[in-house]
């Protein structure tokens, strides 16, 4: 008798992936990449499109090195990563077409995807907030320097002024702009480890005229902004901006000397509750337009934050307090029977680095001076009589002093909590600069996730070009994230929803980001049985009750977790 041939049962995991290509077609994201990114070598397996892809899914549900897709997709079903059938992945394969990807028209294909992002679910553009951050990067690049690769200049990855506090290893600039309607991704550029900011905003500006098709949206950035040939060329080419007035401008100390013997007529803008602590001090705002424009004849609009002022006091009274026991420790040292320190220069240069860690070098001053250690020895061995002979021994040896410089504190405490904002746009009301500028932290938020969320870095590449090619990956992975949490918010928003219970046990969430989302979709899997090589039933998966709310929120029908 023939024995029946028995069934297989296969699981097949599909996660938050069927979400995120809903998001990745209504972007038309494959054909904009075939557009961009044609497979013009007829010996290639894989398309390029069908592999950046995979990386891009990949980023977005579970970061893994090139050469681990293949035991990450086999995980999944097929169609959750864009493939119709299983495909036997290789690191080359995901590696040339991030080399075609780096030689793409990439500044024209961004543009593609952010005007198609902006039409299919309505982002405003009015309103931009641009910044930057350092990635770093483990190894030592020796040939990462400029050169051009397949015509085209890769970043040079050196090393430069560190965000991530990492100066022993070298970087690349990642620059990003987005939205403040939901804090979406229109913009990003990678430069190269050693840039500065200032030199960036330009070139940034220009890229945000061609993306949103207008010159006259607000570009909102930080104090790096602030120089002349930034600011007047923007003004002249019809541009608005919002930025910080740095310490280092004449206006800056003017005014904090000014305000020494007056008190301005503040405004209050803001009067509500402590953020943190349920009974601490309000959080009080409040605006001044002071009537001496700036250089460039703009009005400069100063803050003033209650919070802001007791912890820059807290701040600078611990910085105090830890500046003289350092300085106290080294006294000690100084004084001690074996000193280590007896270079006066030494000295001097260790204060410095003490008072100049710190930032209390106008509030503490501290000198070297020397003075005379006397010390009497017996003449002769033996045990002191009263006839015994005694001689006297001097050396000189080096201590310090230091005196708090009340004074100073005294003027930087009037000037506390207050910091200028500068614009050239003289219909905006004091009221609206500060709006725009505390919108300003969405870009740190979308930083925050590339860097944990994403895990941008380590970098398992070694090939500056794919580095930055696979950047722009990321870019669109956040793009890709901030539209579904501006999509369940603004169904939040629509159903009078205030909260839903996405936090372990439970627990409420008023903000849900898509990392909650793809967590909450992270078990979905469909079951299927095969007889031989032919399946014979699918088992889908069952959502919640959770589940389903975030579907019909996010406006995805609850079909989509079923097979087509």
């Amino acid at each position: 008798m023939e024995h029946a041939r028995p069934f297989t049962l296969k699981t097949q995991r599909l996660g938050p992936l069927p979400i995120a290509n809903r998001f990745l077609d209504k972007l038309d994201l494959e054909n904009l990449l075939e557009r961009f990114v044609p497979t013009t070598d007829t010996r290639c397996k894989l398309p390029y499109p069908k592999a950046l892809g995979i990386l891009l899914r990949s980023i977005l549900v579970e970061r893994e090195p090139v050469y681990r897709h293949q035991e990450t997709v086999e995980a999944f079903a097929p169609e959750a990563f864009g493939l119709p059938y299983p495909a036997n992945l290789t690191d080359d394969q995901l590696g040339r077409a991030l080399d075609r990807l780096f030689v793409a028209d990439r500044a024209s294909l961004l543009t593609a995807i952010v005007v198609s992002a902006a039409r299919g679910f309505s982002v405003r553009l009015d309103e931009l907030h641009n910044d930057s951050t350092s990635i770093k990067l483990c190894g030592q690049y020796r040939h990462a320097r400029g050169r051009s690769i397949r015509g085209r200049r890769a970043p040079w990855i050196t090393y430069g002024y560190s965000k991530d506090h990492r100066p022993d290893l070298k970087q690349l600039l990642f620059i990003l702009t987005a939205s403040s309607d939901g804090a979406v991704p229109v913009q990003f550029r990678c430069a190269d480890g050693n840039t500065a900011d200032v030199v960036t905003h330009l070139e940034t500006w220009e890229t945000l005229c061609a993306v949103s098709g207008r010159k006259d949206f607000l570009y909102v950035a930080d104090s790096k902004l602030c120089s002349s040939e930034n600011m007047e060329t923007i003004h002249e080419r019809g541009g608005r901006f919002v930025t910080v007035l740095p310490r280092s401008r004449r206006e800056d100390a003017q005014f904090r000397k000014w305000i020494q013997e007056n008190e301005p007529p503040w405004e209050v803008v803001w009067d509500r509750p402590n953020p943190r602590r349920k009974y601490g001090p309000r959080d009080v705002w409040m605006v001044y337009r002071h009537p001496i424009p700036s250089l460039e004849n703009w009005p400069v609009t100063w803050i003033y934050s209650t919070l802001l002022r007791q912890h820059q006091r807290n701040s600078r009274q611990e910085r105090l307090e830890r500046g003289k026991q350092e300085l106290e420790r080294l006294k000690a040292q100084l004084d001690g029977p074996r000193p280590r320190w007896r270079s006066a220069f030494a000295i001097e240069e260790e204060i410095k680095k003490i008072v100049g860690r710190l930032h209390i070098q106008n509030y503490l001053r501290a000198w070297v001076f020397e003075k005379e250690h006397t010390k009497f020895r017996q003449e002769r061995p033996g045990r002191p009589s009263p006839e015994t002979l005694y001689r006297r021994e001097s050396r000189t040896r080096v201590s310090l002093s230091y005196e708090v410089h009340q004074e100073a504190i005294d003027y930087d405490m009037k000037s506390d909590g207050m910091y200028p904002l500068l614009t050239n746009d003289r219909k905006l009301t004091p009221l609206q600069i500060l709006e725009a500028h505390k919108r300003q932290p969405v870009v740190e938020k979308r930083f925050e996730q590339a860097k944990t969320v994403h895990e941008i870095a380590p970098v398992f590449l070694k090939n500056e070009g794919r580095i930055e090619a696979f950047f722009f990956l990321y870019f669109i992975a956040l793009l890709v994230q901030a539209l579904i949490e501006r999509e369940l918010r603004l169904g939040m928003k629509r159903l009078g929803i205030k909260e839903l219970a996405l936090y372990p046990e439970e627990r409420t969430c008023k903000y849900p980001t898509a990392r909650r989302i793809f967590q909450l979709f992270s078990l979905a899997q469909r079951h299927v049985l095969y007889d031989g090589d032919q399946p014979v039933q699918a088992f889908e998966p069952r959502l919640t009750e959770l589940q389903s709310q975030v579907l019909e929120l996010l406006g995805q029908p609850k079909e989509l977790y079923r097979a087509s």
